[in-house]
Parts: C-alpha cells; structure tokens; sequence
C-alpha cells in the first residue's frame, strides 16, 4: 500500500474550534494522493508533457478523531477498482502514532485537458494501474470503504 512522507499539520489549517478545519483534511489527502499518483505516472508531468490528467468526480470524507497544531500525519492510499476512464481510490489519513484522524473515498476521471473530456487511459498507464490494483486487491476492501450518508431512523420512532 502506498504510504505519503510525513506531513505536519500548520498553524494557518487551523479554525476557530481549534482543530484542523475541514477543508485541509482535503488538503492533506490531495498532497498525499498526488505523490501516489506520481507512482502510477498519472502527477504533474504527466499533464504538462502528455496533456492529460485526473479530475475529482466525488468525494466522501469521513472526520473520525480531531488533529491539531503541531500533530504530524501520513496518508495511505489503496486503488480499489479502475476501469478504463476512471480510478475508485480509498485514503486513511492517521496520526504519527497511528490512530485514525479521517478516511477519504474517490471517485478520479482519466481526462483530455483540451477539452476538457473523459478519455481512456494510455496503456502505459493502464498497466501500471493493473499492477498496483493487483497488488492492493491482497489487502482486501477497507471497513469504512463504501460509507454512505444517510440519517438513520428507528422505525418505532
């Protein structure tokens, strides 16, 4: 499983509740995946040299445990399923000490930049998709993985 380099968490991330807001969960979970993606030849370069690139379909962000200023973090990424056009990718963020902070669920779109459009991926991307899948289909799906929002309700109520 893909595992980023420690990040930190900084001061400006923080909200008036103390703890990091919201919107940098995403932030770290964005960083992090961008360093998987390098690995798949899907980062920065891929889209600056062959002009194409992912694009976030949909998000699903769990909040489990509040991080705050000073705590330092890491990501894992496992691919669950890619088919041609898209990637299902699932991310754990977790405290240096290994506890569960938040867990991010994606949906990513292979996409043509010039029009923009959905395309298939190239198959040198393909296979090193297919190799990574391969390799994360051993760890199984995730607990959290496949997480709904819904209100549930006791039908006695």
């Amino acid at each position: 499983m893909f595992v980023s380099l420690v990040i930190e968490i900084e001061k400006d991330w923080i909200d008036y509740n103390g703890h990091l807001n919201m919107a940098y969960y995403n932030v770290i979970f964005d960083r992090a995946g961008e360093d998987a993606f390098v690995q798949l030849g899907l980062g920065g370069g891929y889209a600056r040299a062959r002009g194409l690139t992912t694009y976030a379909a949909e998000a699903h962000v769990c909040y489990i445990r509040e991080l705050h200023f000073g705590h330092s973090v890491t990501v894992t990424l496992q691919l669950l399923d890619y088919d041609q056009k898209r990637l299902h990718v699932y991310q754990e963020l977790r405290h240096i000490d290994g506890w569960l902070a938040a867990t991010s669920e994606q949906l990513c779109l292979h996409v043509d930049m010039s029009g923009p459009k959905v395309v298939p991926f190239p198959p040198d991307i393909l296979a090193n998709l297919e190799r990574m899948h391969a390799s994360h289909a051993m760890l199984g799906v995730p607990v959290r993985a496949g997480r709904a929002i819904a209100i549930k309700r006791n039908p006695r109520a």
